[in-house]
């Protein structure tokens, strides 16, 4: 199976990408969309977040408060280490087991954290979705209603502009309208379709 891992900074326009990939018949995995799964009541993820965090991290229902958890790691470093040593080998296996079930010639696997997390060597190819810092900002107090300083620290718990960049195989630019992203992904679709078919002849 030849793998794109798509990136990019929080409100660089990721999801839109995965979606105009995803109407032209790719399969795309949203690794978010995993998360969410492998913390499940009855999942053996949650399990282990409750032993390590405490049971303070569940709402009213027995799920797992993700905004509660997510605040509480972002204040403590430590806390963040441990979370993702228990979240990413679920996710990954549960990635694997997707894959596995593909036959298209390629597909595309959205990881936000794919430069935080190092998993660039996972993939054949990293497509980072591109837009400068000030252009996120505007879009997350647009978006999400976040306050300034609450979008810096979400920024600033991200890899840099520059750290993504050097990762990608790929950039699609995404500092204009929606509208300009259709023509690169359909450019990057055929090259792609190219390259897997070249791997597998």
């Amino acid at each position: 199976m030849f793998t794109i891992g798509l990136t990019g900074g929080i409100a660089s326009g990721k999801s839109t990408v995965a979606a105009l990939f995803s109407a032209l018949g790719v399969p795309v995995i949203d690794t978010d969309q995993l998360a969410r799964e492998v913390v499940m009541p009855g999942e053996l993820a949650l399990d282990k977040l409750i032993a390590a965090f405490g049971p303070s991290i569940l709402d009213a229902t027995g799920h797992l408060d993700r905004k509660a958890l997510r605040l509480r790691v972002f204040a403590h470093p430590a806390e963040r280490i441990q979370l993702e040593a228990i979240l990413h080998p679920a996710i990954r296996a549960r990635l694997a087991t997707q894959l596995a079930a593909i036959t298209s010639p390629y597909a595309v696997i959205a990881m936000p954290l794919l430069a935080e997390t190092h998993q660039q060597a996972n993939f054949d190819r990293v497509l980072v979705v591109d837009c400068p810092e000030s252009l996120q900002m505007e879009r997350l107090l647009a978006r999400d209603g976040e306050t300034k300083a609450g979008a810096k620290a979400i920024l600033a718990a991200q890899a840099t502009r520059h750290e993504r960049l050097q990762l990608a195989h790929d950039v699609i630019e995404n500092t204009t309208s929606q509208t300009a992203l259709g023509p690169q992904v359909e450019a990057l679709h055929h090259r792609y379709l190219a390259l897997a078919q070249s791997r597998s002849s």
